[in-house]
């Protein structure tokens, strides 16, 4: 049950056509308890999503860091969810950071990554995450399938869109955690007002889930347009570039 993933252009098919050659099953540790992803997110206000990140194709190298260490300040800062990279190639990530993050903290954790297997569902879950990135520009019309994997598993998923096309495939795949992405993952240019233009559509058209945004936001300004709108926000790069990761959270969520 993989996708197609020729049909992906730029350097999202470049990172997930590499990632499904590396997905090769092998047993797997018993899951441990994780809290609930969607119940961190439905908390008042706005929630943050604060993402341990070394590197990424737009930004190159970040920050050297101690996955724990900034885990541990983003759960001090007032953080409901971390957000752990576990692509190696572009991102400086591994399963080995996300589980060490989860001995370490007590919030849900979010394995980001580029999911082209069911597999990488069942490591999610085995190695401490309580939700799983699912791409709808890389899973297409299998989304749905993906869905449901990751929901017999014991996992939460965030459904990922940037487009109202893969909106549609989203709603239609019965997605309760929908995160759009301002960034176009083919070109990496980021446009803020794709959130909120996608996130009014969504509610139009009947949603009722959790709402996140994703991608560029670096200000606590720029979180406004988000408010009433919007549950949670997930923010990466603009946080690790920041010398205080604790500080610079309680900046963002106030």
């Amino acid at each position: 049950m993989r996708p197609d993933l020729a049909r992906v252009p730029g350097v999202l098919g470049e990172i997930a056509r590499r990632r499904a050659l590396e997905v090769v099953p092998y047993p797997l540790p018993e899951p441990p308890p994780v809290p609930s992803f969607k119940e961190a997110l439905l908390l008042p206000g706005l929630s943050l999503i604060a993402e341990v990140k070394k590197q990424s194709p737009s930004e190159g190298l970040i920050r050297e860091v101690d996955p724990v260490e900034a885990a541990l300040a983003y759960q001090r800062g007032g953080a409901r969810a971390v957000s752990v990279l576990t692509e190696p190639h572009r991102f400086g990530g591994s399963l080995l950071d996300l589980k060490r993050v989860r001995e370490a903290v007590d919030l849900p954790l979010l394995r980001k990554d580029f999911v082209v297997d069911p597999f990488m569902l069942e490591e999610a879950r085995a190695f401490g995450a309580s939700a799983a990135l699912l791409i709808v520009a890389l899973l297409g019309d299998l989304t749905g399938a993906y869905l449901e994997r990751a929901r017999s598993l014991g996992l939460d998923a965030l459904v990922e869109v940037h487009t109202e096309r893969e909106l549609e495939i989203a709603l239609e795949a019965g997605t309760e955690i929908l995160g759009i992405n301002n960034r176009d993952l083919a070109t990496l240019k980021i446009n803020l007002e794709t959130a909120p233009r996608l996130g009014r559509l969504a509610r139009e058209r009947g949603y009722s889930g959790v709402l996140v945004a994703e991608s560029g936001y670096a200000r606590r300004e720029e979180l406004k347009a988000l408010e009433g709108l919007f549950d949670a926000v997930l923010v990466g790069t603009s946080l690790m570039r920041s010398p205080n990761l604790e500080e610079a959270l309680r900046q963002l969520v106030g």
